[in-house]
This record gives C-alpha cells, sequence and structure tokens, in this order.
C-alpha cells in the first residue's frame, strides 16, 4: 500500500468512527486528523471536505463490503450461496462495527444530495449481490417463482445488518454460527413458501369438484 493509499486508509477509520460515535453534523475535520494522527490540511488535501471524505468512505466501505458478500456466493448452488452471503455479511460487521453503525445512522437518511447518493450506491452495490442471488434461486425453482426479489434483498440485508448490530451489542458472546442457523431458519420459512408455484396453492383453494 502507498503511501497516500495508508493515510487514506487511517482517515477513513477516524472518519468512520467519529461518526459512528457521534454522528455526521457533529464531527469535525479537526477531530478526523486528530484521531487519524494527520495535520487538518491532510483531510482537505486528500479529500477536499468532510461532505466529499464522507461519499469518499461511504463507496470504500460499501465496496468492501459488496466484494465480501459476492466473493462469498461466487460458485455455489443459490440457496448455499444465500447462506455464504448471510454468513459473510455477518462476518463484515463483525470485523467492521463502526461502518455497520454509521450505515444504520447516517446512510439512510431522508432528503438529496449526499444521502440519496448513500442509499442508492448501498442499494445497487450490497443489496444488489444479494438480489443476484435471490434471482438465480428463483430461476433455479429454488424459492417461490412469485418471490419480489429487490424489496426480499432489501429485507434480507437490513435484517442481518440489524441482528448483527444487536448481537454485537448485546449478546457478544452468542457463538456467530448460532446467529447465522436462526437467521437462516427465519429466510427459508420467509422467502421459499411453496417453491412450485402460486397455481398449486390456488387449485388446492378451490377444494374438491371445482
Amino acid at each position: 500500500m502507498g503511501r497516500r493509499a495508508a493515510t487514506r486508509e487511517r482517515l477513513f477509520t477516524a472518519a468512520i468512527e467519529l461518526i459512528a460515535e457521534h454522528g455526521f453534523a457533529a464531527t469535525t475535520v479537526d477531530q478526523i486528523a486528530e484521531r487519524a494522527g494527520v495535520a487538518k490540511g491532510t483531510v482537505y488535501y486528500n479529500f477536499g471536505s468532510k461532505a466529499a471524505l464522507f461519499t469518499a468512505l461511504l463507496e470504500y466501505g460499501v465496496e468492501r463490503l459488496a466484494t465480501a458478500l459476492r466473493d462469498a456466493a461466487a460458485g455455489l448452488p443459490p440457496l448455499e450461496a444465500l447462506e455464504a452471503v448471510v454468513g459473510a455479511e455477518l462476518d463484515f460487521i463483525g470485523q467492521h462495527e463502526p461502518f455497520a453503525r454509521l450505515l444504520i445512522a447516517e446512510a439512510w437518511r431522508a432528503g438529496g444530495g449526499d444521502w440519496h447518493h448513500a442509499a442508492a450506491l448501498i442499494r445497487e452495490r450490497a443489496i444488489g449481490a444479494v438480489a443476484g442471488v435471490l434471482r438465480a434461486a428463483v430461476g433455479g425453482g429454488d424459492l417461490r417463482p412469485d418471490l419480489d426479489v429487490e424489496m426480499a434483498a432489501t429485507a434480507v440485508f437490513g435484517m442481518v445488518l440489524t441482528v448483527a448490530l444487536q448481537w454485537r451489542t448485546l449478546q457478544p458472546e452468542r457463538p456467530a454460527a448460532e446467529v447465522h442457523a436462526t437467521l437462516m431458519e427465519l429466510l427459508r420459512g420467509r422467502l421459499a413458501g411453496d417453491a412450485t408455484g402460486a397455481g398449486d396453492s390456488a387449485t388446492a383453494s378451490a377444494g374438491p369438484g371445482r
């Protein structure tokens, strides 16, 4: 890693920690520079402004998360890929908890500008990785054919994110494998439904002789 890349990494880490602790508005460039161990001017030299730093660190973090999800699913059958993706998201949050807190606290704000860009980034890259796995599972007949893939992917991503943060905050001693197993039990019941198709259930509901 080059000197500038290492400096940017320190700035990202400092900004993520501070924003997760205090919120974006209450975090100053002075605080970021002090925690990163650099001069204030280094922040402006690398990013131009606090807002630009926030946008850059979101892109950096979300891309790392999306890469972890895609890599986990690569080459696996759809349902195994779903299980691997859930596990990868849990692992990522366990390793990068301040960034996950930042996503919940800051990236889903109402409004436009950087906040809109952040939400779109998460949806396109991270949630998009989950959607790709679900779409393959629907196409392979493993999940119900009428599944709203985009909405389901958002639900899966958000559920894992929320459960992971609760686990890390309130039950850190609980094994990750146990949390993973509970999540998968919930997902199998809600996403799979009747994978043979809605037509079978409609026929059954019509009753005999109809």
